[in-house]
């Protein structure tokens, strides 16, 4: 990176600003100028954070005897000088965190091990990156590079880059976790290798668009969300109108191509463009129903069961027989319609910091029972049972027969109806307040699943006051059942959209609603 040392002097790039720039300009230039323009992290973010330092902590048990590098982000010098140190110490095996600076860029590293080179036998060392991902992705490869294009200008010499990253293929037995065996690590040397040459044309790119008085001129587009989601975009896209194209759902790679040939709104895209259903529907902006749906609506039985699940994915395994990254379930509701108009609820929340499967499924085959049709909306409740009784076969002559009665809601609708309002999307969180607007999640403290996951998390394994555990736990069971509570409400609305448009059929009527056509329903002006 000689080529950059007589550049006006500005902020110090960090890997995580080099990896922003590699993303966008634009997010590089306002993460150092402007941060308070950016969407704070939410919880969910914040977990994900959360558990990429645990996992780091976690990673350096594999390197006993290393030494941390512990001086804060905001004690440069003192980071450097003590990094200096340790590593002239030959007894020292690895260092944790520590700091190098090169040509105005700043990194800490995960891990530096102490080996020889096999060659020559000569001291180097292993640049080791913590990934708490189950694979290695693009993105890790430019983060290893640019803090080997650090470590090796301040003359670091460097055998191997590595990415140290969870393998889901281990197995805990219980007891103390094997360290060595829930890691996988992974050589890079020759795919970093690759993107080193590029590095100083990146970071001299990077300072030119620091040293300007104005963020660069970018529209947002497929980056935006490629390969994080840049914390900027509720900011680059304020003003942008309702149906703009990068709304349209599906692969960006198709509003990107319409947006190079001048197409700016979803409403000026061409007849003859192909497009997917779900962005014909959003394209058309009518509401459709299937001439089918009433017969789907027909074969749903009473008792009519409507079911949610939640479950939480550790990182770590905690109970015996599991592995990293597994679905536990922990939760489910389900509002029983008896008869047309007559519910009942039974729900089910683990609270201990214990294996939950075994009294989650008992207690779930006794509240479905053997007759009437369970509804669900994703395919996940069936893969979450099929795995759980992969894990407890004494389930499966309970499960097979549930298991038939199942009806997915998200693909019924899928097929059979489309409002307007949903925008493209079929997630229930678009799908209800289209539909069944009094029954949104805005007045609730937990609006997503990934947040349940979080929050449950918390409630269990982190948060020991018994007051804010008592919170999370009203919290999670609110929203487990406005999800099933949302089902009921969806199919009866659904009833009804049938009704409406077979009374309108029978007496006549055409206002608005265009029978037969090209797609083979009933649509309207929504």
């Amino acid at each position: 990176m000689d080529d950059i040392s007589s550049l006006i002097t500005i902020p110090h790039l960090s890997k995580s600003k080099y990896l922003a720039g590699l993303q966008c300009s634009k997010r590089l230039y306002l993460e150092v100028h402007h941060p308070e323009l950016a969407t704070p992290p939410d919880l969910v973010t914040q977990m994900v954070l959360d558990r990429g330092t645990e996992i780091g902590i976690h990673a350096r048990r594999v390197f006993p005897g290393g030494v941390l590098i512990d001086a804060g982000p905001r004690q440069r010098e003192e980071a450097l000088a003590r990094t200096a140190s340790v590593m002239a110490d030959l007894t020292v095996p690895a260092v944790f965190e520590g700091a190098f600076q090169h040509e105005g860029v700043w990194v800490r590293v995960d891990i530096l091990e102490r080996i020889s080179e096999p060659q020559t036998n000569r001291p180097a060392w292993r640049l080791i990156e913590v990934k708490s991902s189950s694979r290695v992705k693009d993105v890790h490869l430019n983060d290893v590079a640019i803090q080997s294009a650090v470590v090796q200008g301040a003359g670091i010499p460097l055998s191997a880059m590595c990415i140290m990253r969870i393998n889901t293929d281990y197995v805990y037995e219980g007891g103390d976790v094997d360290w060595r065996q829930l890691f996988v690590m992974e050589d890079v040397t020759g795919a970093v290798q690759d993107r080193l040459r590029d590095v100083p044309n990146h970071v001299a790119a990077m300072k030119i668009v620091l040293q300007a008085h104005v963020p660069p001129e970018v529209e947002p587009g497929r980056h935006c969300h490629t390969p994080y989601e840049c914390p900027f975009w509720k900011h680059c896209t304020h003003g942008k109108p309702d149906r703009w194209i990068y709304y349209l759902p599906g692969s960006k790679e198709v509003a990107e191509r319409l947006a190079e040939r001048g197409i700016s709104t979803i409403d000026e895209i061409p007849a003859d463009e192909p497009l997917s259903f779900p962005q014909q529907r959003i394209k058309d902006n009518t509401e459709w129903i299937s001439p089918r749906l009433g017969s789907a609506l027909r074969s749903i039985r009473y008792p009519v069961h409507h079911v949610d699940f939640e479950t939480v994915m550790l990182s770590i395994p905690r109970f015996p027989f599991t592995r990293p990254y597994q679905a536990i379930p922990v939760q489910w509701s389900n509002h029983i319609e008896v008869e047309p108009g007559r519910l009942i609820h039974h729900q089910f929340l683990h609270v201990e910091p214990t294996d939950p499967r075994k009294r989650w499924a008992e207690a779930l085959i006794e509240s479905l029972g053997q007759e009437g049709t369970i509804c669900v909306y994703s395919p996940y409740e069936e893969a979450m049972i099929r795995q759980l009784v992969e894990a407890f076969p004494e389930f499966h002559s309970a499960f097979e027969p549930i298991l038939r009665r199942l009806c997915d809601l998200h693909q019924l609708i899928k097929e059979h109806y489309y409002h307007p309002l949903f925008k493209g999307s079929y997630s229930i969180k678009s799908v209800l307040p289209a539909i069944a607007p009094s029954l949104g999640y805005g007045d609730l403290a937990i609006r997503s699943g990934a947040q349940a996951a979080a929050e449950y998390y918390r409630m269990v394994f982190v948060e020991t006051d018994w007051v804010e555990q008592a919170a999370i736990r009203s919290s999670l069971l609110e929203y487990c059942s406005r999800d099933t509570l949302a089902l009921v409400e969806l199919r009866r609305v659904l009833q009804r959209k049938v009704e409406e448009h077979h009374s309108l059929r029978s007496k006549g009527l055409k206002q608005g609603i265009d029978e037969k056509t090209s797609s083979g329903g009933y649509s309207g002006t929504g």
